[in-house]
């Protein structure tokens, strides 16, 4: 009995069974809790369903313990992938009350309120959802070409455009410049980093245990990012040609590393052979002409000057993704852009700012995909829970099964940090993970591109140094700060104990070029420097080997169970297990059990004694600290954690 009158908790199976996201046509009894003197006259099971009136179902009372009183109704999701929400509706007295889920929209333990509160959501996908099986268990690495490695020992530099500024040094620190003419800032910054210098260091990602690569975008454009496409089925120039792509793919697969590219379908560059603002291209542009092929791709409020862009930035004109000749080009056509890149070797497309791209555009790209290789992968870029994301005033499908396979886990990386910088107590830490296990389909739980840098946000040493915010100051101090000693030394204690998160938390951990020996840098330009070569921490390098070696030693820590451990002060924990022979997906595995411990403070030590009765027994190795033995006596694990550290306990 709660000491609440009022009591549904979502997370917990006697209150919702099963629990999280379910398949189409799945039976769920919901039961409601309720202590009171007078029974409640009735309670109502208010459900919603997307796109669909709501039902009010009356619950029956289940079990009458005096005054303890439980009200149960059992409901069917409906037969298409949607989304369903509910709370409650109590009355008694005369009175009326709701129970829904708490102000977080975390799911759990609910709250009571006087007037309509927030619902419970049920995510209702697909009964064929399903992720291919060799991604949940890969490790990626996402490279920005121009910054990775120049693969030219004399540091030529590949077809220069004339535009173009390139940097006398490699180690230069990136910095932004404005057009003399127009005075906005431009992207033609260049250090020369290209195609051949990424085969060339094939044996490092090996080495590192990286079976993924995910490449910022590569194709013909004028910036350095190349988020400005000119031309969808050409490698730029500066980086190579696509025959270099074609023997990159190939040598990869001989070291069994998929290629993921980067797929910018909600806009090109106003510099294109679509656009041809400038002028540079042979093709005729619609900027040139209404009489151009590519004319119907883009919205012009009043040709050719003024038109529709991406965030407003002219040198990105919009498409409209539902043109057919655009969709025929992009996704249809024999030679489409999609199956020009599959034929030529690659695993998949991470489409950015996917909450731009229509839901129907996207579904029929991920089927055309699919249609070429079953195995292949379809990321979005999602930056919020992506089970419920509104974008232009929809909710989108991106998890339901037939859109996306994964998504960019940007929530869990805030979460991590969060926790590392004690910014949010581990209690509601663990709300904020197990809202995710809720939304998420399993299949996807288990796929998320579990991220802790990116292209477009600091590098994570900077963050975890708790470097001045980025606004306080100017762009000279911005271009020039490194961490000092003292912070960089507990910045790197702190990196340690989320790369042992990110490697033993469900999902597919990526890890952005050079966090792995001692990058630092602010956001957009600073945390695309140069790839330190030569001058790499090599202590830390040795930690991500070890650490990324754990990960793909032990099925435990991909398709495993996953347990929270109940929290206190600046400790957090969970379990990790693998029994029966089964992982969560059904599969053979090797029975495993593993208990993972974070201490985040920086100076204090934590003593623990856990009851971990339920899933271990007899002998533990500690595998982070030279495989002591730790017993587990009476069902009690007791466990001493220094300050910043983290332990992976195996049975």
């Amino acid at each position: 009995m709660h000491t609440k009158w009022v009591y549904h908790n979502s997370h917990d199976l006697s209150y919702r069974k099963p629990f999280g996201a379910v398949p189409c046509n799945t039976k769920i009894t919901i039961s409601l809790e309720v202590n009171s003197l007078e029974p409640p006259e009735y309670v109502v099971l208010r459900l919603w369903k997307y796109n669909s009136q709501e039902e009010k179902v009356y619950m029956y009372l289940k079990q009458d313990d005096g005054n303890n009183r439980i009200y149960q109704a059992e409901i069917t999701t409906p037969p298409k992938p949607s989304l369903l929400w509910y709370y409650f509706i109590i009355h008694i007295d005369k009175n009326r009350f709701y129970y829904g889920n708490n102000e977080e929209n975390f799911g759990g333990e609910g709250k009571l309120y006087l007037h309509e509160p927030p619902s419970y959501q049920v995510t209702v996908y697909s009964d064929d959802l399903a992720v291919p099986n060799w991604f949940k268990e890969s490790i990626m690495y996402q490279i920005f070409v121009d910054r990775f490695h120049n693969g030219y020992e004399d540091g030529m530099l590949l077809n220069p455009k004339e535009y173009c500024y390139f940097y006398n040094k490699w180690e230069e620190t990136p910095y932004y410049r404005q057009d003399p003419k127009t005075g906005k800032t431009v992207c033609y910054d260049f250090y020369g980093g290209n195609l051949c210098g990424v085969i060339k260091k094939l044996p490092y990602l090996k080495e590192l245990g990286i079976n993924v690569i995910y490449f910022n975008p590569i194709f013909e454009a004028s910036t350095n990012h190349k988020y400005d496409t000119a031309n969808y089925k050409n490698i730029d120039r500066m980086f190579g040609d696509n025959e270099l792509f074609k023997e990159l793919c190939d040598k990869a697969r001989e070291l069994e590393i998929n290629i993921i590219l980067d797929g910018v379908f909600s806009h090109t560059g106003s510099d294109s052979i679509y656009f041809n603002k400038e002028g540079r291209y042979k093709e005729l542009g619609a900027y040139q002409s209404k009489d151009s092929p590519y004319y119907s791709w883009y919205k012009f409020y009043n040709w050719p000057e003024k038109y529709e862009s991406w965030w407003g930035i002219d040198t990105l004109p919009n498409v409209n993704e539902m043109d057919p000749s655009y969709q025929n080009y992009i996704i249809f056509d024999k030679d489409s852009v999609i199956k020009y890149w599959m034929r030529a070797g690659i695993k998949g497309w991470r489409l950015d700012v996917v909450d731009e791209l229509p839901g129907i555009f996207v579904k029929r790209l991920r089927r055309e995909v699919k249609k070429m290789d079953p195995q292949a992968i379809v990321i979005g870029e999602v930056w919020e829970d992506a089970s419920n994301k509104v974008s232009y005033g929809e909710i989108r499908d991106y998890l339901l099964g037939d859109e996306l396979d994964s998504v960019m886990n940007y929530p869990l990386r805030d979460i991590i940090v969060d926790f590392i910088l004690q910014k949010k107590d581990p209690h509601d830490i663990n709300r904020a993970l197990m809202s995710l296990y809720e939304n998420y389909p399993l299949e996807h739980f288990y796929s998320t591109m579990n991220l802790l840098g990116t292209h477009d946000i600091p590098r994570i040493l900077t963050v975890l140094g708790e470097a001045p915010p980025e606004h306080s100051l100017t762009k000279e101090e911005l271009k020039c700060f490194k961490l000092p000693d003292y912070k960089k030394t507990q910045a790197l204690k702190r990196l340690k104990l989320v790369t042992i998160f990110q490697m033993t938390f469900p999902g597919v951990p990526c890890i952005y070029y050079g966090d792995e020996v001692e990058m630092e840098g602010y956001g957009d330009p600073h945390c695309r420097a140069t790839y330190p070569w030569g001058r790499e921490n090599k202590e830390l390098l040795e930690w991500y080997k070890n650490i990324v070696a754990l990960r793909n030693n032990y099925d435990v820590f991909k398709t495993g169970e996953w347990i929270p451990l109940h929290t206190r002060g600046d400790f957090f924990g969970y379990i990790r297990i693998i029994e029966n022979g089964k992982d969560v997906f059904g599969q053979d595995k090797n029975n495993n059990t593993a208990v993972v411990l974070f201490n985040r403070h920086t100076d204090e030590e934590i003593n623990l004694s856990l009851d971990v009765s339920k899933w271990c027994k007899g002998k533990l190795v500690d595998i982070l600290a030279g495989r002591e033995e730790v017993s587990v006596i009476d069902g009690l694990l007791s466990v001493t954690l220094k300050p910043l550290e983290g332990k992976v306990l195996l049975q």
